[in-house]
């Protein structure tokens, strides 16, 4: 499965596989909730965007070198329901530090963005929710995802296709994220969430990410049933505050 990968995705892939994990023991989280977020976020009349701090990308040109917990408290100002950190220190700038930094400095909740292929690598960082891709860890998604969930972490689960939603619906995840972009050639579709989207049940929080980045997309993806919207390099290409502001009225301003 993971030769058909695009070359940069496998090279974060053996990286996240060699990777050390520093860590004093297994970690417990009380987390924020997600869902009472999004929920906070429709009852104020937003969208409920999960903004990234994304210092830079295999996909994206340039980085931003800002301060993360500035960067972080722009996107809550912009009216961000959650936050997405890279702590990915190779391919994306990120780091276990600048998760703890902003995890500190806000009330929302923190989704650890990072490619988790071993249970210890649960153990880096305490965070609110963690990332699961379903085709980066294959079969060992239950055991993973079952051992998240011990910790007391939600766990996102990451999909890109109906076979991949089957995996992660079997092992019962609450929070799907469907990602547009195609690991194989790094292509971006947001048909690709409009396919997937309709065979997710009622009672599981649908998340679309990659490649969203106007609000005629926001709407596009809302109205195919999306709960709510990873973004990442449209909002830190520009202002933080004012493009998550922008994103999270999308529906309001139309």
């Amino acid at each position: 499965m993971n030769d058909t990968l695009a070359p940069q995705v496998r090279s974060i892939l053996r990286a996240a596989r060699e990777r050390d994990v520093e860590a004093d023991g297994r970690v417990s989280v009380s987390p924020r909730s997600l869902s009472a977020a999004f929920a906070d976020a429709e009852a104020d009349g937003r969208v409920p965007i999960i903004a990234e701090v994304k210092p830079t990308s295999p996909t994206t040109e340039g980085e931003r070198h800002d301060d993360p917990v500035e960067l972080a408290e722009g996107m809550v100002e912009g009216g961000a329901a959650a936050l997405s950190v890279l702590t990915e220190p190779e391919h994306f700038g990120g780091s276990t530090q600048n998760l703890e930094r902003i995890r500190e400095a806000v009330d929302v909740p923190v989704l650890r963005k990072d490619f988790v292929v071993r249970e210890e690598q649960l153990d880096a960082v305490k965070s609110d929710v963690v990332l699961l891709i379903a085709r980066f860890v294959g079969d060992d998604l239950a055991d993973l995802h079952a051992a998240a969930e011990e910790r007391g972490f939600q766990v996102l689960v990451e999909v890109h296709d109906r076979e991949e939603l089957e995996r992660a619906l079997d092992v019962g995840a609450d929070y799907v994220g469907v990602n547009n972009r195609d690991l194989a050639k790094l292509e971006v579709d947001l048909e690709t969430f409009e396919r997937v989207a309709p065979a997710v049940p009622d009672d599981v929080t649908l998340i679309a990410e990659s490649g969203v980045s106007t609000p005629a997309d926001v709407r596009r993806m809302r109205e195919a049933g999306a709960d709510g919207l990873l973004v990442g390099s449209a909002i830190m290409a520009g202002d933080v505050t004012e493009t998550t502001r922008e994103l999270v009225n999308a529906e309001a301003a139309e």
